[in-house]
């Protein structure tokens, strides 16, 4: 993997962490999750074959610290933040971004309130519930996450939050013993790598604690995004058939009369199936 270069941005109440690589038109890589710019380490160096490929961590996540550890978290303000590397790095043309799960939803805002400063946007999985019909449900679900949180901690809240979001039928998560796997194989990693699962893990909390209601919140302008579908391509995963991320893209693609892109593997196909998801992400971003 080639060594990126590495920047940081002053905004508004924090600091970003961003890393570059390549040449080429910019390619702005919005993570979701906990996971940070690490989250594109399996294909960043493919694309910066065609792109100068920016990464980030988002404000409050790994190595891009608040100034207030307790300010709430909303789209709108993640977005300007993506809004300010677009400045920076491509002030004189328009960039494309693709982006996964909470990212995702940044990059839907971010095209609404800036869409001359993008050319192309690929939205993979992008939560916003607020969209689907039973969006009631939804937020039923989002409030048992949070007061599980508050009256039994993170590990029971986290396995509240990964039913919800699985398909109807389905056997639930161990959480717990997922969380134990992955602090054994980080012991096996590289250090590198597993300072990556540290961080990981470290950021959990503001992830379900402050990212997950602010987000989940949130409603796009659908309206907006219709008039400006040309250039926003939705993705999910071939194997998030039925899951609770999949269906607003899936809803929001049907309702636009565009075609709903699939990816290799699920929810985290990025993750899991890295080769196969560069290179169709390459070819979605050049169509």
């Amino acid at each position: 993997m080639t060594s990126p270069a590495i920047g940081h941005l002053r905004v508004d109440g924090a600091t970003l962490h961003y890393e570059v690589r390549g040449e080429g038109p910019l390619l702005l890589l919005i993570p979701g999750g906990t996971g940070g710019a690490a989250s594109f380490d399996g294909v960043a160096d493919a694309l910066a074959a065609d792109y100068t490929v920016a990464s980030y961590d988002p404000r409050g996540i790994s190595r891009s610290p608040l100034d207030d550890p307790e300010a709430p978290q909303r789209v709108e303000r993640h977005a300007d933040d993506a809004f300010r590397l677009l400045e920076l790095l491509s002030p004189d043309a328009p960039a494309r971004v693709a982006a996964c799960s909470s990212g995702a939803i940044v990059a839907l805002h971010l095209l609404t309130a800036h869409p001359e400063r993008i050319e192309r946007v690929v939205a993979h999985e992008p939560p916003v519930v607020e969209v689907l019909p039973d969006a009631a449900e939804h937020r039923a679900l989002l409030a048992r996450v949070q007061d599980t949180f508050r009256r039994e901690g993170l590990m029971p809240a986290a396995a509240v939050f990964a039913a919800g979001l699985r398909r109807p039928g389905t056997d639930p998560v161990d959480v717990r013993a997922d969380v134990r796997a992955g602090a054994r194989a980080a012991t096996e990693l590289p250090p590198q790598a597993a300072a990556r699962v540290e961080r990981t893990m470290a950021d959990m909390p503001y992830f379900l604690g402050r990212i997950v209601p602010g987000f989940m919140a949130y409603t796009p302008d659908v309206d907006r995004l219709e008039a400006l579908s040309d250039r926003l391509v939705l993705a999910a995963g071939a194997d998030s058939r039925g899951e609770l991320p999949y269906r607003p893209a899936a809803f929001l693609a049907e309702r636009f009369g565009t075609e709903l892109v699939h990816f290799p593997g699920g929810h985290t196909g990025l993750s899991t199936h890295p080769a196969e998801f560069g290179e169709l992400l390459r070819k979605v971003l050049s169509a």
